[in-house]
């Protein structure tokens, strides 16, 4: 039980977390939690995260500690965080920030998401995204979905939508299942449609 205690005390010591009685420490392991604290110190300032005591560190340790500032300021930047901080970074890495904004606003346009700032692109870009947005909604009319713009589509689009539409209504009237709308019916197609009175005699008719 003993040597577990200690065992247990040394690694809260090392880890800095629950009861750490040092007075209990041996002299080698007392410098191994020395050195486990000072490094969690300086990974606390370099990451940004939990107190830092920039005091206690020497100069490579702060010249450490304000690279690491440096990475997360442009990392912020670059994903278009709320806590960037353009005045950290330098001229080339304003610049690569920049392309990061305008990758994310024309993603944001081809996918037809909220946020989309059209003044922003090309010409090019421009066009591009209007064939995004055409092909899309060419996709929701063919699947009948409530997003359909007509007014979008193109003559011969409209058409071959119109005629699998009339197939469709057809299939559907001549089969007795889905949505029929008769009255969309050619005269041929009609006369080939048994009434419901005729098909309901024939079901009755039936063994």
């Amino acid at each position: 039980m003993a040597v577990a205690e200690h065992d247990r005390n040394v690694s809260n010591c090392t880890d800095g977390f629950g009861a750490c009685d040092r007075s209990r420490l041996t002299t080698a392991e007392a410098l191994d939690v020395a050195a486990a604290l000072r490094r969690r110190q300086v990974a606390a300032c370099t990451s940004g995260i939990g107190p830092c005591d920039a005091s206690v560190l020497t100069d490579r340790e702060r010249a450490e500690v304000a690279a690491g500032t440096r990475e997360r300021a442009l990392a912020d930047c670059l994903d278009g965080m709320a806590k960037c901080d353009p005045p950290q970074l330098t001229r080339s890495q304003a610049r690569a920030v920049e392309l990061a904004e305008h990758r994310r606003n024309l993603s944001t346009c081809m996918d037809g998401w909220d946020g989309c700032d059209r003044s922003k692109l090309s010409r090019q870009e421009e066009t591009e995204v209007d064939l995004a947005l055409r092909a899309r909604n060419l996709t929701e009319c063919r699947s009948g979905g409530e997003g359909c713009d007509y007014s979008m589509l193109t003559p011969s689009e409209a058409a071959v939508l119109a005629g699998a539409e009339h197939r469709r209504n057809y299939t559907a009237c001549l089969k007795g299942r889905g949505y029929c709308d008769r009255s969309r019916l050619t005269p041929a197609e009609a006369a080939a449609i048994p009434s419901p009175s005729g098909l309901v005699s024939s079901l009755g008719s039936q063994p």
